[in-house]
C-alpha cells in the first residue's frame, strides 16, 4: 500500500475557535468621596442626580440610593466640607479663641475654594441642618469653654457662623464697598473680640 504523504489537499481547514466575548468592565464603585468630588466639578445650584450619575458613569438608580435629590447632593457636599474645616482637636478653656480662629480660617479657605458655595448656604432656603450639626456642637463647646452659659454659647454660635458665612458670600460676590480690599484677618479679630455673647445686651435705641 502506498504511503500517504498528508491530508488530502481538498480538505477544509479546521474551523477557528469561537470568539471570546470581550469582558465587560466592572461597574464603577460609588463612594461618598467620589460623589462629592464629581459634584464639586459641577454647578451645585443646578446639578441634578441624573447629571451627576452621567458624570460618574453610573446608572441613575445606583446613584439614587446615595443621593435621592438635589438637596441630598448639597447636604453630602456640606458634610464633607464641614469635616475638612473642623480642627482635629477639641476646644479647651485657655485656647478656645485660637481654636475658633483656626476654624474660621479653614472655613475661609474651603468655602471659597468651591465657587458659589458660601453664597448658596448664605441664601435663605430650605436645607438640612444635619451637615453642620458637628460644627454647631463644637463651636458651642468652645464658647462654653470660654465661660458662656448654654444660652449665650448658642447665641454666640449663631453670631459666629452667620457672620463668617455672610462675609465670605459678600467677598465671593465682589460687592463694592470701597477702594480697599476687605481683609478677613481684621474682620475675624473684631468678631472674636466681641464673643462670646454676654448679658445684658445693649437695649434697642
Amino acid at each position: 500500500m502506498p504511503a500517504t504523504s498528508g491530508p488530502p489537499t481538498d480538505q477544509a481547514p479546521p474551523a477557528p475557535p469561537p470568539a471570546t466575548p470581550p469582558k465587560r468592565g466592572r461597574p464603577a464603585q460609588l463612594s461618598r468621596d467620589l460623589i462629592v468630588a464629581a459634584a464639586l466639578e459641577s454647578n451645585l445650584d443646578t446639578l441634578t442626580v441624573r447629571e451627576l450619575a452621567a458624570r460618574l458613569g453610573v446608572r441613575h438608580g445606583a446613584l439614587y440610593r446615595w443621593v435621592p435629590s438635589h438637596q441630598a447632593i448639597a447636604d453630602l457636599v456640606s458634610e464633607v466640607i464641614v469635616e475638612r474645616v473642623l480642627p482635629a482637636d477639641a476646644p479647651r478653656p485657655r485656647q478656645w479663641r485660637q481654636w475658633l480662629r483656626r476654624l474660621a480660617w479653614s472655613m475661609h479657605d474651603e468655602f471659597l475654594a468651591v465657587p458659589g458655595y458660601a453664597s448658596r448656604i448664605a441664601r435663605p432656603h430650605q436645607h438640612s441642618p444635619a451637615p453642620f450639626a458637628r460644627m454647631r456642637e463644637q463651636v458651642t463647646a468652645a464658647f462654653a469653654a470660654a465661660g458662656a452659659s448654654a444660652e449665650m454659647a448658642e447665641q454666640s454660635w449663631y453670631i459666629f457662623v452667620t457672620s463668617i458665612v455672610s462675609w465670605l458670600a459678600t467677598t465671593e460676590n465682589s460687592l463694592d464697598l470701597g477702594e480697599a480690599a476687605p481683609r478677613f484677618d481684621l474682620f475675624l479679630d473684631a468678631l472674636l473680640r466681641g464673643l462670646p455673647a454676654r448679658e445684658p445686651a445693649e437695649p434697642r435705641p
